[in-house]
C-alpha cells in the first residue's frame, strides 16, 4: 500500500507529533476549500447497515476517533470527511496549557502501539468553543473534558465545570477524562468520593444550558474488577449516559526484560491493548447490559476488532493508533469490511448485532482480505500486558 510505503520511508523517520503536526496540516489544506469538501460528501461512500442509533443520535458509523488526534479541536471536520462516523475532540481543559516538554510522543512501531506522556496540550475551553461553534460539516462531534493541570484536586469539579459551561451547548455529547495517567493524580477521579460530586456539578452545569446533551466517563484499563463493579455501579446509579472504555495504560506488564521497560513512561495505546479492552467491555457489558451506551476503545485495527467488540456490548468504537498506522483510507476500509460483516451475518443492521456475543465466546470474524493496511495480529502477535495486581507500573 502507498500509505505503507510514505510511512516506512518517510513518517517513522520524523518525530512522532511532528509527523501527526504534518497529517493535521495536510489534510486541513487539502480539504478546506468549499469544492473539495463537496466532492469528499459526494463520493463518500454511505453504508446504512452500519449505521448506530446512540445517546439520542444517528452515527452514520460506530467507528469514531478517540480522544488525542485532535487536540487542538480544527481538524475535526476533515475527520469526518474522511468517513469517521464521529469525532471526540480533545481532551481540553477549562485553562490553555503547554502540555508536558517535547519530545513527547513515541512510536513502538514493532508492537504496533504509541506512547505518549504529554498532560493534555489544547488551546482551553473558550478557544475549543470558538472552532466548535465555527463547524459546517454535519459531524457528530463530542467534547472530551479533562482537569487543568495547576488545579488541586479540591477544584477539580469546579475546573470541569468551567470546561462544560463553554463546551457542553456547542457538543452532541459530553465526556469526563478521569482516567488519562498523564496528569498528576488524575486517576483519583474515578474513586466513587471523587466520581460522584464531580458528576453532580457537570450534569447540574448540563442541566443549566444543554439538557439533552449526554454525559460520559472515560475509565482506565488498569482498574481491578471491583473498581471496575464500583464505577459501573456508581454511573447506573447517577444515570450516567455511557462510558468510555478505556484509555491508555500506564501497566506494561511482564514482556520484555526489565531493561527495555526501565525508563519508559507515559500512556500505552495500540495492540498491547488489545485483550484488555475487550476483557474489560466484556465485563461492563455483563455489569450493566444496555442501560449504559458503551464505547469501546484500544487496540481497535481492523474490521474485525471492531466487529468483536460490538459483539462483545460496545455500542460504538473509537480508534486512535490504528489510524496512525492505518492512513487517510483506514475509515473507509473499517466501514466497508463492517458492511460487509453485517450483510455476511444476514442481517440489515448492525444495531441488530451488538451485544448478541456478549455473554459467551462469539465466532471468529473472517479475515477481510485487504480490509486494513495494518499488519496481521495473528501472524505478528504482540504480548498483551499483564494486567493483574502487583505487575510493573511506570
Amino acid at each position: 500500500m502507498i500509505y505503507r510505503l510514505l510511512f516506512k520511508i518517510v513518517l517513522q523517520r520524523i518525530d512522532a507529533e511532528d509527523a501527526h503536526c504534518l497529517a493535521r496540516y495536510a489534510s486541513r489544506v487539502l480539504m478546506r476549500p468549499p469544492p473539495v469538501r463537496w466532492l469528499l460528501r459526494r463520493i463518500r461512500p454511505r453504508y446504512t447497515e452500519i449505521q448506530v442509533e446512540a445517546l439520542g443520535l444517528t452515527f452514520p458509523s460506530p467507528v469514531g476517533v478517540a480522544a488525542g488526534m485532535d487536540k487542538e479541536v480544527d481538524w475535526f471536520e476533515e475527520l469526518g470527511l474522511m468517513g469517521f462516523g464521529f469525532v471526540e475532540v480533545g481532551t481540553v481543559t477549562a485553562e490553555p496549557q503547554e502540555g508536558a516538554p517535547r519530545p513527547r510522543v513515541a512510536r513502538e512501531t514493532a508492537k504496533f502501539a504509541l506512547r505518549n506522556w504529554m498532560g493534555f496540550p489544547n488551546p482551553g475551553a473558550a478557544v475549543a468553543a470558538q472552532r466548535l461553534s465555527a463547524r459546517t460539516e454535519r459531524v457528530i462531534v463530542g467534547s472530551n473534558i479533562g482537569k487543568t493541570q495547576r488545579v488541586s484536586m479540591e477544584e477539580a469539579a469546579e475546573d470541569y465545570r468551567l470546561s462544560t459551561r463553554q463546551l457542553g451547548p456547542l457538543s452532541d455529547y459530553v465526556v469526563l477524562n478521569v482516567s488519562s495517567p498523564n496528569t498528576p493524580r488524575l486517576k483519583e477521579m474515578q474513586a466513587a468520593d471523587r466520581l460522584r460530586p464531580l458528576v453532580k456539578t457537570v450534569r447540574d452545569q448540563l442541566g443549566a444550558i444543554a439538557p439533552r446533551v449526554p454525559l460520559l466517563v472515560k475509565i482506565s484499563p488498569d482498574l481491578d474488577d471491583c473498581e471496575l463493579d464500583a464505577i459501573c455501579d456508581l454511573s447506573v446509579e447517577l444515570a450516567l449516559d455511557g462510558i468510555v472504555a478505556v484509555n491508555t495504560t500506564e501497566n506494561l506488564g511482564t514482556a520484555g526484560s526489565p531493561d527495555e521497560r526501565d525508563g519508559l513512561k507515559g500512556g500505552l495505546s495500540g495492540r498491547p491493548l488489545k485483550a484488555r479492552a475487550l476483557e474489560v467491555t466484556r465485563r461492563i457489558r455483563g455489569r450493566v447490559g444496555d442501560r449504559l451506551v458503551l464505547i469501546s476503545v484500544g487496540g481497535i485495527e481492523t474490521p474485525d476488532d471492531a466487529w468483536e467488540r460490538l459483539l462483545a456490548g460496545a455500542t460504538l468504537v473509537q480508534a486512535h493508533t490504528g489510524f496512525v498506522y492505518g492512513g487517510p483510507l483506514w475509515p473507509y476500509r473499517m466501514n466497508r469490511g463492517l458492511a460487509r460483516r453485517v450483510r455476511e451475518a444476514g442481517k440489515s443492521s448492525i444495531q441488530d448485532l451488538i451485544g448478541t456475543g456478549a455473554m459467551g465466546s462469539s465466532p471468529a470474524p473472517p479475515s477481510f482480505n485487504g480490509a486494513s493496511a495494518a499488519p496481521d495480529a495473528e501472524s505478528n502477535p504482540t504480548p498483551a500486558p499483564d494486567f493483574r495486581a502487583g505487575a510493573h507500573l511506570v
